[in-house]
């Protein structure tokens, strides 16, 4: 953010003013703080004086729409009505077109005493002015009262064209209202791209009406499950969000991820045997499209009709994760590599996806897929989306082509955001609001030139393990803020950020946005002091933000309840609400926390450390969810004082692995077991150790309460936990831990 002395507020020129170059060496530059605007503009300008816009101030625009979505969002966020007049009538907020403004996203806001003005050569821009502008006046919580503004002025403009979440909705299917919500909130962090994932193994859900088996069978796993849009819902969610300058990038998958519509038409396949039913199984799965002709055919079909309903220039193709096995089987495809002079499968499927790139380009729009795209030279006018890290975006961006930053698992929203144990399910990783915003789109490998084929940055909600649509907004925000300000702004402070999320949860609650509370909720650590009697408690949040405060008498906490300073003793039982505070008013809703001997010895299989991280995943078995590393089922509760202890309970399920993984399956360790249905082991001090305590697992694989003791055992010790089992399928995972103490 850039401050300037105020005189430049008003565009004073020192030429027509002699006397104001003195006058500026008279006048300090005025002290701003950023305000509290998500993400931030460019260039901030404080200036003198101030105004308040009260109910019923006239709003006047050079684009209707732009004033009823600004009047809208007022009334929702402030609870003020604004009335629109036409545009040559005076008002106290005024939307002017502006050509001097070069940016196609650019725009400017005049704050003075008079009036408010937002100048733009757009209604892009004059969409993004009123986005900051509403935001500007919801800086503070009052229903209903008057917005007072600052002096000031801003030019604003984007730093990439491309500031982009993907919402999965192959995997698991979402209403409309839910695809609807979600590019609302896209509008007011400027966000503008929805790549729409709409086909893959598990189900195809783009209605192709030359194909209505896509539908009719593709889109269903089992009898009732799944679902899809119709060609009219598409053109509806596609004209919402064109209103709230969101363009759409639909992906339709090839070469792989094609299950669905190989189980659909079984011709399209490479196998000998297609696969006759929509899988539920997660991961790499074989199944890949033919290369014959008639396949073409039908892909260039559905690409028509795909066209037809998204008017955006990109068409992404997927092209990732094509395992190459039935390729390699099928003697036809050999033979037609042959004849085409290719040298190995990755050479066919680049011919595969320059196929219908040409097509793409023929029909004016722009191929974009993953980065193994890259594998066997693509078109040149390919735009590479690169998601396994950063090296497919430095590749392409070397070799010409556009790219954009999409890695795993740094901007892969379906990692969990925290380690505790009300988090839903997800991948094990943590990806926090912090980690996020750190993380840069411009690699530093890369020259000037290249890097301004870097067009920007997106992340990813994939819904593998996301199988609500609540919990959609709630894996999306906040962190879909952070990518808001990465792409949009140039200058990236992460206290100054944080500080301004304060407000922008009270915009999320106002708007009805689901988020994840868990860069903001206050954790809570306890330790025994005073033998079991007591219990030394830490307090803290993710992000640091806010001044904690907590209770102990079972209310709730308020600005005026005792604040956290440090580490403080409480007798055992004690009941502990707590939260963090911003200007008086909490940022999440209070958690409660019961203290006692038992929950002090207690551990969710969230909140225990696995023994490695090779493929985490926060599970979910019917309402809990269970932190298991799919190829290494194995826990450690760390620390555990095992003085005064009489043994351990622990909770086992089991649950299917319909997870297609290769050859990573027979990697998969298995202990023998001792009886046929297998056994929990308790190890010492390490894995691999003479366990401690062995206890038999009841036949039928019901969700089990497992009981050993613990003799003879003192001192501080990690506990490791393992299961015995003959095989993978189904495995049995932890769901908590609970040490017991001697009566």
């Amino acid at each position: 953010m850039t401050v300037a002395p105020p005189i430049f507020a008003k565009g004073l020129s020192l030429l027509k003013f002699p006397s104001a170059l003195a006058a500026l060496l008279l006048v300090p530059t005025l002290a701003m703080a950023a305000p509290s605007v998500i993400p931030l503009p460019a260039h901030i300008v404080p200036a003198q004086g101030r105004i308040e816009i009260a109910n019923g101030a006239a709003v006047a625009s050079a684009d209707p729409g732009t004033a009823g979505y600004f009047i809208d969002l007022v009334r929702r966020m402030r609870g003020l009505t604004l009335r629109s007049v036409p545009a040559a009538k005076p008002a106290a907020i005024v939307f002017k077109r502006d050509a001097a403004i070069v940016a196609e996203e650019g725009y400017a806001i005049d704050v003075a005493p008079e009036r408010v003005t937002v100048s733009a050569r757009t209604n892009t821009g004059l969409f993004y002015g009123a986005v900051t502008l509403a935001q500007l006046m919801t800086q503070t919580p009052c229903r209903g009262c008057p917005a007072a503004l600052d002096a000031m002025h801003i030019d604003d403009a984007p730093r990439f064209a491309w500031r982009g979440l993907l919402l999965d909705s192959a995997r698991h299917f979402q209403s409309v209202a839910t695809v609807k919500a979600l590019i609302d909130a896209m509008a007011l962090h400027k966000l503008n791209v929805l790549q729409w994932h709409l086909t893959d193994d598990q189900g195809w859900r783009i209605e192709i009406r030359k194909y209505p088996r896509l539908t009719s069978v593709g889109a269903w796993r089992g009898a009732h499950y799944g679902g899809f849009y119709t060609q009219a819902q598409i053109r509806d969610v596609v004209r919402y969000a064109a209103a709230r300058n969101v363009t759409i990038v639909p992906e339709i998958e090839m070469p792989g991820h094609a299950m669905a519509a190989i189980v659909a038409y079984p011709k399209l396949g490479s196998a000998e045997a297609p696969p006759s039913r929509v899988t539920s199984d997660w991961g790499v799965l074989p199944y890949l499209y033919n290369t014959d002709d008639a396949t073409f055919a039908f892909l260039e079909d559905v690409l028509d009709e795909v066209m037809a309903l998204f008017p955006g220039p990109y068409i992404h193709v997927g092209g990732d994760e094509a395992v190459k096995d039935e390729w390699k089987a099928n003697p036809a495809i050999q033979a037609r590599m042959k004849s085409l002079g290719l040298s190995d499968e990755n050479a066919l499927q680049s011919w595969f996806i320059a196929r219908i790139g040409a097509y793409l380009a023929h029909h004016g729009r722009k191929m974009i897929g993953w980065d193994e795209i890259l594998e066997g030279g693509i078109p040149p006018d390919a735009t590479i989306m690169s998601w396994r890290g950063i090296d497919g975006a430095v590749t392409a961006a070397k070799a010409g082509h556009d790219t954009v930053l999409s890695p795993a698992p740094m901007l892969y929203f379906d990692n969990r955001q925290g380690p505790g144990a009300d988090e839903p399910p997800g991948r094990g990783h943590v990806l926090t609001l912090q980690d996020v915003y750190a993380f840069d789109p411009l690699p530093a490998s890369l020259d000037a030139q290249a890097r301004s084929h870097v067009i920007g940055l997106q992340a990813n909600i994939w819904t593998e393990h996301i199988p609500s649509d609540a919990q959609v907004g709630h894996m999306a925000f906040p962190r879909a803020a952070a990518v808001a300000e990465l792409g949009w702004s140039s200058t990236h402070d992460w206290n100054d950020f944080r500080d301004r999320m304060a407000p922008e949860l009270d915009r999320y609650r106002a708007l009805k946005i689901g988020f994840a509370p868990s860069a903001f909720e206050v954790n809570v650590a306890a330790a025994f002091e005073d033998g079991r009697a007591a219990a030394l408690v830490s307090l803290s949040t993710q992000s640091g933000l806010g001044e904690i405060h907590f209770t102990l008498d079972g209310s709730a906490p308020k600005p005026g309840s005792p604040s956290y300073g440090g580490p403080f003793a409480v007798k055992l039982p004690a009941t502990l609400k707590v939260a963090a505070f911003v200007d008086g008013r909490a940022l999440t809703a209070p958690t409660v926390h019961e203290l006692d001997t038992l929950s002090l010895l207690h551990r969710d299989s969230r909140e225990l450390k696995l023994c490695s991280e090779r493929l985490p995943l926060a599970l979910a078995g019917g309402h809990d969810v269970f932190l298991v590393d799919i190829l290494d089922p194995c826990w450690i509760y760390e620390k555990a004082d095992l003085g005064g202890i009489a043994g351990v309970e622990a909770g086992a399920v089991q649950l299917p692995f319909n997870f297609s993984i290769g050859a990573d399956r027979d990697k998969i360790a298995l202990r023998p077991p001792r009886t046929k249905a297998g056994e929990l082991e308790v190890h010492l001090d390490g894995c691999d150790t003479a366990p401690v305590a062995v206890v038999p697992l009841a036949p039928g694989g019901a969700p089990q309460k497992l009981s050993a003791p613990l003799t003879g055992l003192s001192g501080v010790h990690d506990l490791c936990f393992v299961f015995t089992q003959k095989s993978v399928d189904p495995f049995w995972a932890l769901n908590f831990v609970q040490l017991v103490p001697r009566p």
